[in-house]
């Protein structure tokens, strides 16, 4: 029987953790998630991954996405295909720019050890709605 305690998590939205750039090129988007603290990265490796982020874009049906991982950087690039509607010249939407799809993505709820929680940025967990203890 292990009996090591299990670290309290919170759970945040990744704007807390990371912030992020992005980019569009025809009908291809790249969103760059860049960790605010070191001690952040292991967390980003492990949670934001390229399933995680289809999931986050299902709506937008990407056909594929690609994860490259920048650790002397503390940062990666998610490259998504086919998230514009065709390109930013072809779209009849003026909201799929791909400059506009990092909010979506560091919308992404993460799961962040309570002693890291002085690295994270933004509101505190008594302001954050969206932040839960386990």
């Amino acid at each position: 029987m292990n009996t090591a305690a299990r670290p309290s998590m919170l759970t945040v939205a990744l704007h807390r953790a990371a912030h992020g750039r992005t980019g569009d090129k025809g009908d291809r988007s790249n969103v760059s998630v860049i960790a605010w603290h070191p001690a952040l990265w292991p967390l980003l490796v492990d949670q934001v991954t390229e399933a995680a982020v289809a999931r986050q874009f299902v709506h937008r049906r990407p056909s594929a996405v690609r994860r490259y991982l920048l650790p002397q950087l503390h940062s990666m690039n998610f490259v998504l295909d086919a998230v514009l509607d065709g390109g930013v010249n072809d779209s009849l939407n003026l909201d799929s720019h791909g400059k506009s799809l990092s909010f979506l993505l560091l919308d992404l709820p993460v799961q962040v050890p309570t002693e890291l929680a002085p690295r994270l940025r933004g509101p505190d967990a008594s302001t954050t709605p969206m932040e839960t203890t386990r």
